[in-house]
Parts: C-alpha cells; sequence; structure tokens
C-alpha cells in the first residue's frame, strides 16, 4: 500500500560508516561460491537533534551476486553518496533517492544510506518502521535458505534440522550437477513440505529440458535460473515449465519488474531493497505486483540484525503473501549486532514496532566485528 505519511526531514550531522566481519555459524555455499565470514557496511546517520539512525549496505566481499561488492560500496559512500546527503540543509527519507540520483547505479549503497536516514527520522517521531511502510502482520513467516552441502544426504539432514526448528519454508540453492538428485532427495525425504529451489543465475536456456526436470517436484517456485539480463530467454523458459518462475537478480529497479510482468518472464518476484534500491523503491515494487495480482516475497542477504529488522516489516505488507527468507538471526550468526536478535517463535519472526527500525545497538559487538570505520562530517 503507498505511504501516505511522509517521515520527517533530517539534518544530519554525520555519517559513519563500519566494515563488519561476522563469522557464519557454518559456511554458506551457493552457485556464486562460499562465505564463511559475512562482510558487509553498517552505516549510522546522526541528526542535529542527537538521533542515530542505522542502516546497512548489504553488499559482500566480491561482485558475485551483483556487480557491487563492499569495498566498492565504501568508496562510493564516502566520495559521493553521504557527502550528498550531509550537503543537504535538511532531508526527508523520500528525498534520499532524488539527493544520490546523480551517482549512477550503486542501489545497495544508496538503500544502507537511505535505510539510516528512515531509520532516524522515525526515531525523531517515535513512529515504527513498521507502521510507516504500512505492515498489516505482526509477525512473517519465516523461510530458510539452505546452501549447497556436501552430498545430497547431508542437505536432507540439515533440512530435517532446521524443519525441527520450526521453519515453515524451505529453500535450497542448486547449480549445475547438484540440482535434480539433490532436490529429489529432499523431496522424497519431506514429501508435503513448501519446498522451492534457487538457481542463483546458474543456467542458460540450453538448460530447459534439465530444468523441465524438476516439474516432478511439486516446487513453489525455481529462483533466477538465467542470467539477470536474460528477461526475454526468462520468458521463454517458461513456456517450457509448469513450475513457476522467480526472478531475483533480474528485479533492479520497479520498472524492471514491471518489464518482466509485461514479457511474461517471471510470475513471482523476490523483493529485495538492497538489490532494488532502497525499502521505499521495495514498497512501490511490491504494490505493483499486488496491482497484477502477482506474489511477492522478502529475500534476504545475510543481513544483521538491523536489516533483518527492516525486512521482517517489509515482509509484513500485505502484498508479500509467500513465506521469505527472513529467518532467525542464529541462522546465521551467533552473535548478532543488536541487543534483541530476531528469533524463531512458532515458524514466524517477530516485526519490530519500537521506534524506527525498532532494535537498539550493542555496541560491544558493533566494536568487535569493525574491521575500518570513517566518519564523515557536515
Amino acid at each position: 500500500m503507498p505511504i501516505d505519511a511522509p517521515a520527517a526531514s533530517v539534518r544530519l550531522e554525520q555519517v559513519e560508516l563500519r566494515v563488519l566481519h561476522i563469522p557464519l555459524v557454518s559456511p554458506f555455499t551457493t552457485s556464486f561460491g562460499t562465505e564463511t565470514v559475512r562482510e558487509v557496511i553498517v552505516v549510522r546517520a546522526d541528526t542535529a537533534d542527537g538521533v542515530s539512525g542505522w542502516g546497512e549496505i548489504v553488499t559482500q566481499h566480491m561482485p558475485s551476486y551483483s556487480s557491487e561488492y563492499t569495498h566498492g560500496a565504501w568508496d562510493v559512500a564516502r566520495r559521493w553518496l553521504a557527502p550528498a546527503l550531509l550537503a543537504c540543509d535538511a532531508i526527508a527519507p523520500e528525498e534520499v533517492a532524488g539527493a544520490l540520483e546523480h551517482v549512477v547505479g550503486h542501489r545497495m549503497a544508496k538503500a544502507g544510506l537511505e535505510l539510516a536516514v528512515l531509520d532516524a527520522a522515525l526515531r525523531t517521531e517515535g513512529r515504527s518502521f513498521a507502521s510507516y511502510l504500512g505492515a498489516v502482520r505482526e509477525t512473517v513467516p519465516s523461510g530458510v535458505s539452505v546452501g549447497i552441502q556436501a552430498d545430497p544426504e547431508a542437505l536432507v539432514e540439515t533440512v530435517r534440522g532446521y524443519l525441527d526448528e520450526g521453519y515453515v519454508r524451505i529453500k535450497i540453492k542448486i547449480r549445475p550437477g547438484r540440482d535434480i538428485d539433490d532436490t529429489a532427495a529432499v523431496r522424497a525425504a519431506f514429501p508435503d513440505i513448501p519446498l522451492q529451489v534457487d538457481a542463483n543465475s546458474a543456467y542458460t536456456l540450453a538448460d530447459a529440458d534439465l530444468l523441465a526436470r524438476l516439474d516432478r517436484f511439486g516446487l513453489l517456485l525455481i529462483e533466477q535460473p538465467l542470467q539477470e539480463d536474460d528477461i526475454v530467454d526468462h520468458a521463454a523458459l517458461a513456456q517450457q515449465l509448469r513450475t513457476p518462475i522467480c526472478l531475483d537478480e533480474s528485479i533492479t529497479s520497479a520498472k524492471a519488474a514491471r518489464d518482466a510482468l509485461a514479457l511474461g518472464s517471471t510470475t513471482v518476484i523476490n523483493v529485495k531493497a538492497g538489490r532494488v534500491g532502497g525499502y521505499l523503491e521495495a514498497v512501490r515494487i511490491a504494490d505493483l505486483c499486488e496491482a497484477a495480482g502477482v506474489p511477492v516475497w522478502c529475500g534476504g542477504m545475510l543481513e544483521t540484525g538491523v536489516g533483518r529488522a527492516a525486512n521482517a516489516a517489509l515482509a509484513a505488507l500485505p502484498a508479500f503473501t509467500l513465506p521469505g527468507d527472513v529467518s532467525a538471526s542464529d541462522r546465521f550468526y551467533a552473535r548478532d549486532i543488536v541487543t534483541e536478535p530476531a528469533v524463531l517463535e512458532d515458524g514466524h519472526v517477530r516485526v519490530p514496532t519500537g521506534p524506527g527500525l525498532g532494535v537498539e545497538i550493542d555496541r560491544d559487538a558493533l566494536d568487535a566485528f569493525t574491521v575500518e570505520s570513517l566518519t564523515l562530517r557536515r
């Protein structure tokens, strides 16, 4: 639903950027590679009124998921994006995108800064991020993303563990050579669970016959089977599969979503705020899909408690009709950077209701994981 009550304008006095290295509880393997440490940038925006807002730039160490990567985001944020915001006499969150549009691309960096301004503005008002977006649920169903395991048997046991914890939907990563057998093993072990697969762009249209073999497993969807710019090929592939195609990397804006829907390239969309340039653009995509009767769900980028709180609020909007990747913090981290990390309650994660993002930073944890920091002042 459209945001009809804009947030307050704030005057920024300084912006702090921190690169964090947070160990993962277990290696996370996709078609792009394996992560054992999450490298991420956390943003703090301090206002003239003494309020701090927090954001998260969800880039990864390497430009593998997208062309953005941590130190590229760090460079563009410190050289151009943060200075542009600090140059404003006062700025409302809804104005951030316009203030940064002179920089082409770098959506994840822009999204992290926009979120920090949103958090600061809403904390100033005492309004929650969830109410600002128009959330209608107090909790959201939690799905879990399972990386590629050593073999199908290990995958089944990993999935079993997450089901025992209460996760209501399972997503498994696939790549050529680790697709049919893995999916078959999970489906045979758990015939009735909501199950989907994520290819992370690992295939081409020449693999259509192989991907069609996934149809027999009754999947919710196959996520991003082809390269992100293969919009036409995705439309052709959709004609050869019964399983719905969901686009992730291809959807970089509301316009991209509109084009993909018009071409028949997708019938489900994974919304990731970082990938599309921020939560306000994410809401525009959700509204577009809701009007078209297209289901959406909230994807994840191994966020800390900052981005995870924001994702929970986004996933509580009416348009989000499928369980997303808003998992409990301990799915990835033994220690998070917020004082009250997200936990799983009967298969759901609670939507924070406090001012702004509704979470508070654990300063000791933040300092412990920081490997680089920089403060830019007005």
